[in-house]
């Protein structure tokens, strides 16, 4: 039976300005990443042809199945499966039909079909993003990085709160870059100097630029100042990141010192994790990674990736890079989970399945909003990513170079 257009017409009224499109009688959810960083922005707005810097190009798709063919012939002539391939194979099977399910509905969405393949169109300046950037991993590294300065322009009718100190009717307010937390806490979007290069830090948006070692001071210093919201995304050991050098790995072993109890909540947190289809990684992370943190499973969410015509951008059934990636939720129960503060934690639906156009290597769809209505909390939601290389605002971003797609070269002014 056809959908009622008035009903679908609406989603798409919806999704036009929120950049969420949900499907009806269906766990699925249609994500367009640039629309949602807009949301954290007054006057600036992400360039689409940044964002989208992939999956548009012209013949991709050509390259990209003749690339598959090869790899699926190749991996036919392979050996058996082994103990932990089978395992990891089986959890594949399990959850085909819900993508393949999710993939349907997209790819009955007429309507939102068209809007997909203009959402890299925008009036946006001619962007060079092969020039020269700053490592902020290097820099941060470096015996002056204690030394280095970012220059926050405000506008003069807003403010800069960092730490205790409130600065009201100020033009420029530099900062320690590294180590210390660097806020916006003013009802607009801002500019900012670093080192020559400009960046736009969102509205009501923090970020804290350290590496693993100095994490802690981030650890609110009480409990009730916590962050009920912990999106992780860290940057495991992987073959095609280190080939590709796109950003320097961590061996699994490192992420268990991850103060997670101790930055979330006294009420608990939700913890989000994004994890590979390594069946390694998963069993590290169900058997050693959250016991450690002190966090409860509680359900699997999973991206599946497209193209702009809606098709996936790999086979389903490869044994290597499946088009989808897996988002780990579970509850971390803060400092006493049988104190008087613990809040029960709320029921999360397994399976929910988030449908994008992937952006730049590695960078993951704004997904965290989403989350807010499962956050064990009565209180406004104070929301934290750690390994974050964009900043969003409401949220406070950790990572040694959540700067990494904030440079002004990834946007444009918005139209007046």
């Amino acid at each position: 039976m056809a959908e009622p257009k008035t009903e679908n017409n609406q989603r798409l009224s919806v999704f036009l300005k929120s950049g969420i499109y949900r499907f009806q009688g269906s766990n699925t959810v249609f994500v367009d990443p640039v629309r949602v960083l807009n949301l954290s922005y007054t006057h600036f707005r992400v360039s689409p042809s940044s964002y989208y810097s992939r999956f548009f190009q012209p013949n991709h798709s050509a390259r990209v199945s003749e690339n598959q063919r090869k790899r699926k012939r190749k991996e036919n002539k392979t050996r058996p499966l082994n103990e932990r391939e089978q395992a990891a194979d089986e959890r594949h099977r399990r959850v085909k039909p819900l993508l393949v399910e999710a993939h349907d509905c997209l790819l009955g969405a007429n309507d939102l079909l068209l809007i997909l393949e203009t959402l890299r169109i925008d009036d946006c300046k001619t962007i060079d993003l092969k020039c020269d950037e700053h490592s902020f991993v290097e820099l941060g590294s470096v015996w002056q990085a204690p030394l280095f300065e970012i220059s926050l322009h405000l506008n003069q009718d807003d403010g800069l709160s960092q730490g205790c100190i409130s600065v009201q009717n100020s033009e420029e307010r530099n900062i320690r870059a590294f180590g210390s937390l660097v806020a916006n806490d003013t009802s607009n979007d801002m500019e900012a100097d670093f080192l020559n290069c400009k960046y736009i830090i969102p509205k009501q948006s923090s970020f804290y630029m350290s590496d693993l070692k100095q994490i802690h001071g981030l650890i609110p210093v009480k409990n009730e100042c916590g962050f009920n919201l912990i999106v992780i995304d860290p940057p495991w050991e992987n073959g095609s990141a280190n080939q590709k050098m796109k950003y320097p790995t961590l061996p699994n072993r490192y992420f268990l010192s991850l103060p997670v109890k101790r930055l979330a909540h006294t009420e608990g947190a939700l913890v989000a994790l994004w994890v590979t289809n390594k069946e390694k990684l998963r069993i590290f992370v169900e058997e050693e990674l959250f016991p450690k943190w002190g966090v409860k499973y509680m359900a699997t969410h999973y991206w599946l990736k497209v193209k702009a015509d809606g098709s996936l951008i790999g086979e389903l059934d490869l044994c290597h890079h499946r088009p989808y990636e897996c988002l780990v939720l579970g509850y971390c129960y803060g400092k006493d989970e049988e104190s008087e503060y613990f809040s029960k934690p709320k029921s999360i639906p397994d399976c929910q399945v988030f449908i994008s156009i992937p952006g730049d290597y590695s960078r993951k769809p704004p997904i965290g909003e989403m989350l807010r209505e499962y956050i064990p909390s009565s209180e406004p939601a104070r929301c934290l990513e750690l390994f974050a290389r964009e900043l969003l605002g409401g949220w406070t971003s950790w990572g040694n170079e959540p700067l990494h797609f904030q440079d002004s070269r990834y946007f444009s002014m918005k139209n007046s």
